[in-house]
């Protein structure tokens, strides 16, 4: 699509907004999570971005949350805190004594959450640059330090720079299955957390059945029998409205980390 074009062809759901209008496709027309697409307009120009244009999305100030929060009614990273305060409590733990890694912090919206929440530090993650500079430029005062790393590849300064930390929780959200954190980015981050420390994320329900191809069922399995993540508390819920108004279904997860995650159980 060009930018001179208008997104009436393209779109039949304008959603209107003085500041960021947005148009989606028609309701009829149904996507895969990760082919999802909308028409923005940016400057004075439409453009048409992909859900996963995550970049780009970020680097618009706004976008993001008018997207997933105000129009798709995103309720993961609330979902997600509500079930660690839940267990937190019920473990008598205080969350101002924890220091929680934030794995795909993007803009930092979970990290705001965890905030309020009341814990010690947060420490964002993310792989894409534009993430680091949307939660300076949206939530300055959100996290003690955000690396940009690739979790995968963890330079040993990053890898010592993160362990200074000491971080006794993990949370992950929206950002796990789609190849955005494979599951041996998703084990190192584990791996940074103290033994006995929280891990709280989510996932969509289709990465926990049978026909899971991302590999996270099969880790997440394999972790917790052996002894690697104690399970406490999973919840399936709605994270959001698909483009055409349907429910996306995903599971949210809180436990304890019992041991590291070893590589043989990611073969």
């Amino acid at each position: 699509m060009t930018s001179a074009e208008t997104p009436e062809r393209h779109a039949m759901s304008f959603l209107s907004s003085s500041e960021l209008p947005i148009a989606l496709p028609e309701p009829g027309e149904a996507f895969a999570q990760d082919e999802e697409w909308c028409v923005a307009r940016i400057d004075g120009e439409w453009e048409e971005l992909r859900f996963h244009d995550y970049d780009r999305l970020y680097e618009v100030e706004g976008l993001y949350e008018r997207l997933f929060y105000d129009i798709l009614r995103c309720s993961s990273p609330a979902k997600v805190r509500a079930l660690l305060e839940s267990e937190l409590r019920r473990a008598g733990a205080e969350p101002e004594g924890l220091r929680a890694l934030d794995l795909g912090a993007g803009n930092g919206i979970m990290g705001e959450e965890l905030m309020a929440l009341g814990v010690d530090a947060v420490v964002g993650v993310d792989i894409i640059p534009e993430a680091a500079e949307a939660a300076r430029r949206d939530r300055p005062d959100v996290y003690e330090d955000y690396r940009v790393v690739d979790m995968t590849d963890l330079a040993p300064e990053d890898r010592e720079i993160l362990r200074s930390y000491d971080v006794n929780c993990l949370t992950c959200v929206a950002a796990l299955g789609f190849g955005d954190i494979p599951p041996r980015a998703f084990a190192e981050a584990f791996n940074l957390v103290d033994e006995g420390g929280w891990v709280a994320f989510n996932i969509k329900e289709d990465f926990l059945n049978g026909r899971d191809r991302s590999g996270f069922s099969r880790l997440i399995e394999r972790s917790i029998d052996r002894g690697c993540f104690e399970m406490r508390v999973q919840e399936r819920y709605p994270h959001r409205l698909a483009t055409n108004g349907q429910p996306l279904h995903y599971v949210a997860m809180v436990g304890n980390k019992r041991k590291d995650i070893r590589d043989r159980l990611l073969a």
